[in-house]
């Protein structure tokens, strides 16, 4: 028996986060379906013509769609006009709310926004969600969502020794605290990943600890000039963008890693896919109590955190951090602990089975429809022939 042909629309070029969590899935779900995936490239308009190509020529039996982005959306939204293609949009924002949030986008850029929320709902025969408390506001909307959180290979990131970066980069004896991320500037709120990184390394100035910020973007800049200010730009290593596969490493350089979500709607239906990473590694996680994290990690590894910029999150996490200086025993087995928090959780091979039962359902109810469709003309012809035996009978 043929295997149903899937269509994975990947909103992002082939090394992107959202590739790696098609990649995965497709690797682990190639025996079941025959998966194509397709990413976008050049602009907006270029990209939905590609996609659409892409789908006339594979005439996939479901369109999954990989982030909740105009190109891929528009894409399948436009290919189930001619062939009536289900489609499952997989998304780990509330996009809307993000982007007001931040601040980014003018009155225009946000109105197209919620337009595409909007649209992306209404065509998706499915959504999927990557926390369960986007599922939970998506289901107070009258929205039925799955959830299928951020993942991991945890074969891949395990638990690696890293003493030659740590002599290069001069960490030796000191306690490493950091963060993995985009660094996105955010106008509004003034801050972005690792704004609280700085502050704790600077009210931990008389401890032997150490920072270090694996990532890149706008917000870089003000980061090394906030840690300029504060006289503490010796003791954080700003390590830029690193390769996916080298990630295994430099994230095992870090003894404490800081996973922050606001505490607001954008903040609160996000999962990140650095919790996973984390976790995986073996690093001991200190995470706003905020969303999946809340419902996942033990209580040692939760903050407190008030509103979208809490200024006072900074001093808790250096006075957790403190504890933990001095008690190392609580860091070696929140570290030892945290790769089967990882592999219960966000291992891929527990949510490729999970991903196979969402698409088999929405395949499911289209063969459903089908099937319905085929059989209403001939019902209506039965209903004919019979009337017109009466109406003879009657003559």
């Amino acid at each position: 028996m043929a295997k149903p042909r899937i269509a994975f629309l990947v909103n992002g070029d082939p090394t992107s986060a959202m590739a790696i969590r098609a990649q995965s899935f497709a690797q682990l779900l190639a025996d079941v379906f025959d998966i194509e995936i397709s990413y976008r490239a050049g602009d907006k308009i270029s990209a939905i013509w590609q996609f659409c190509r892409r789908l006339a020529l594979r005439r996939p039996a479901l369109c999954y769609v990989f982030d909740m982005a105009f190109s891929g959306v528009l894409a399948a939204g436009l290919h189930r006009l001619t062939s009536l293609c289900p489609i499952v949009i997989d998304t780990g924002d509330a996009i809307y709310e993000l982007s007001r949030s931040t601040g980014e986008r003018g009155p225009f850029g946000l109105a197209l926004t919620r337009v595409l929320e909007w649209t992306g709902f209404a065509i998706a025969d499915q959504i999927v969600v990557r926390s369960h408390p986007h599922q939970e506001l998506l289901q107070f909307q009258g929205i039925s969502a799955d959830v299928l959180p951020d993942g991991v290979d945890t074969d891949q990131f395990r638990p690696c020794p890293a003493l030659d970066l740590r002599e290069k980069y001069h960490l030796d004896g000191s306690t490493v605290i950091g963060v993995l991320g985009t660094i996105v500037w955010s106008p509004r709120w003034q801050m972005c990943y690792g704004w609280e990184l700085i502050e704790v390394i600077h009210r931990l100035k008389d401890r032997p600890v150490k920072g270090v910020i694996i990532g890149d973007g706008s917000g870089l800049p003000r980061l090394k000039a906030r840690a300029q200010e504060l006289g503490v730009q010796d003791r954080i290593v700003f390590l830029g963008r690193v390769p996916y596969d080298e990630l295994p490493r430099f994230v095992s350089l870090i003894d404490i890693c800081l996973s922050t979500q606001t505490n607001d709607k954008p903040g609160q239906v996000r999962t990140t896919g650095k919790l996973p990473i984390y976790l995986a590694c073996g690093r001991f996680v200190l995470s706003s109590e905020v969303g999946e994290a809340a419902r996942v990690l033990p209580e040692n590894m939760l903050v407190p955190y008030n509103g979208t910029k809490d200024p006072e999150y900074p001093r808790r996490l250096a006075e957790r951090i403190a504890t933990l200086l001095d008690d190392p025993d609580q860091l070696r087995e929140g570290s030892a602990a945290a790769p089967k928090i990882a592999r219960q959780h966000f291992d891929y091979r527990v949510l490729a089975p999970r991903l196979r039962e969402t698409m088999e359902r929405v395949l499911a109810r289209r063969e459903a429809r089908s099937q319905s469709e085929q059989a209403s003309p001939h019902a209506a012809a039965s209903a004919s022939k019979v009337a017109d035996l009466k109406r003879n009978e009657q003559l």
